[in-house]
């Protein structure tokens, strides 16, 4: 089973994750905008195991339907580079950019697209929702 790096700018603060994506995925939630500094997040999420290296400072969000999600960045350069569930145990959701890999899958679901830039196009194929699905 292949293992994925992604990594902060500085180096300081990595994940390795197994195997294939279960889903790649774009949000365009106005939390996300604020949170990335971009006008959608890409997220990639993955089966445990994981291994986190390094250290990460916390920033708990609960979501529109009441989910507590644990953002974890690094402290020194500041890059957000994944989050789990409050409660939810097994999977984890890491930035696609943070993989610096140009050939990662395209995304196929899009969630928020209530709030997706006009100019923003999304992948042929991919699943748009108004808000996030239930």
């Amino acid at each position: 089973m292949p293992t994925r790096t992604a990594s902060c700018t500085c180096g300081q603060l990595s994940i390795e994750v197994q195997g294939a994506p279960r889903g790649v995925g774009l949000c365009h939630c106005l939390a996300c905008q604020q949170r990335t500094g971009s006008v959608f997040a890409a997220l990639a999420g993955f089966a445990a195991p994981y291994k986190i290296i390094g250290s990460a400072t916390e920033y708990v969000r609960t979501g529109d339907q009441g989910a507590k999600f644990i953002f974890r960045f690094c402290p020194v350069c500041g890059t957000n580079l994944f989050h789990t569930e409050e409660g939810v145990s097994g999977r984890v959701s890491v930035a696609v950019g943070a993989f610096a890999d140009p050939g990662f899958p395209a995304p196929q679901v899009s969630v928020y697209d209530c709030r997706r830039h006009p100019w923003v196009q999304l992948p042929p194929g991919a699943v748009a929702f108004k808000k996030d699905p239930p």
